[in-house]
């Protein structure tokens, strides 16, 4: 099996390498457009922090541009160009795009899987709009965005990985060239000045390229239901979620809670009655216990009328924010702005002056 897959990745790495080829030669095109974009992307799949890195852009990026949000919209059952509303269904617009929303109803949410033709729309219909934040567009090379911020977990070295199906690797190492931040997630809090240069030396190869360390950071739990619920610390709790990487999570949880059971799903899982009635049994078995989940799973749930009340009125959900290690978030966030005002010149210059 494990040769099949290897096989399967070589073939996959071939079909990515001339694809990169077909647009490094002119042959298919990248598109340039008059309205900045920001691509929040990665080379690995499953769940690196993209969506919280989007919205940290966007709370940050908004005292200063009208910010526009454009996504695939990864998992819905829709095709085509939408705009998200507060009262859209996820299984339409997909669970991220929907969350993001919720989290910033002023904000210009689109999903559509033809990243041109949504981006011309916008400018079309939407002239007012003049950031737009392209979440997970780094592959997407038809789309030639003015910055690329890269997100690589730093509990996962894409150096030692291998390409899908083997591996997590969707693209080459080398790609990585093409992008102008790197934002290392999941870091530990005391991360050594020696793990930090490591990561500096794998990643920095252009002068123009930075790099910053994070660490995803869950904030206090909310009742999707009841507002007023509390969760108290070191209660017990069952975790379900059904996100790209788990591990983080269910850790997390355990550092403030006591986990009695888990309810593991594949990403962008799509909940059935089969599923509820598993966890009312889970509540059977545990009758103290509270359900806690995470944002993009509480927004599947919070209006589906086949959710019994035992669960809406023990579930809560952790959202997430991105924190900085060594305090360095301002100079993130002045840095990109300027950037984005032209007042940085994103070129090509090598490290070490090499042209």
């Amino acid at each position: 099996m494990k040769l099949i897959l290897k096989l399967i990745s070589y073939i996959y790495r071939l079909v990515i390498s001339i694809r990169h080829w077909l647009f490094d030669c002119g042959f298919l095109k990248s598109h340039s457009f008059k309205t900045p974009i920001i691509c929040v992307g990665n080379i690995t799949v499953g769940g690196t922090g993209k969506t919280p890195t989007a919205e940290m852009i966007i709370e940050n990026m908004t005292p200063y541009y009208r910010v526009a949000l454009l996504s695939r919209g990864y998992g819905r059952r829709t095709k085509g160009y939408m705009e998200v509303s507060p009262n859209s269904s996820y299984r339409d617009v997909g669970d991220e795009p929907l969350q993001i929303k919720l989290k910033y109803p002023e904000t210009l949410v689109v999903v559509c899987e033809k990243r041109v033709d949504a981006i011309r729309r916008i400018e079309a219909e939407h002239p007012e709009i003049n950031l737009i934040v392209m979440d997970d567009g780094f592959q997407h090379r038809y789309v030639d965005p003015r910055i690329n911020v890269i997100i690589i977990d730093s509990t996962r070295s894409i150096f030692e990985d291998d390409f899908l199906p083997a591996g997590s690797l969707r693209d080459k190492v080398e790609a990585l060239d093409r992008a102008h931040y790197f934002i290392v997630t999941k870091c530990p809090l005391g991360m050594s000045p020696l793990d930090q240069r490591i990561w500096r030396k794998g990643l920095l190869n252009y002068a123009y390229q930075r790099i910053y360390f994070t660490q995803v950071v869950p904030t206090e739990a909310v009742s999707p239901f009841f507002p007023e619920n509390r969760l108290e610390k070191g209660s017990e709790v069952i975790v379900m979620s059904g996100i790209g990487n788990p591990k983080a999570f269910v850790k997390g949880v355990r550092r403030e809670y006591k986990v009695v059971s888990k309810m593991i799903l594949p990403d962008h899982h799509v909940y059935t009655v089969a599923d509820l009635n598993r966890l009312v049994a889970l509540f059977e078995k545990y009758p103290n216990a509270k359900l806690l989940t995470t944002e993009k799973d509480a927004v599947k749930l919070r209006r589906s009328k086949k959710v019994p009340v035992i669960i809406r009125e023990r579930m809560f959900y952790q959202p997430l924010k991105v924190e900085f290690l060594e305090g360095s978030d301002s100079d993130f966030f002045s840095t990109l702005k300027d950037d984005l005002d032209g007042k940085i010149h994103l070129g090509d210059l090598k490290i070490d002056g090499e042209e």
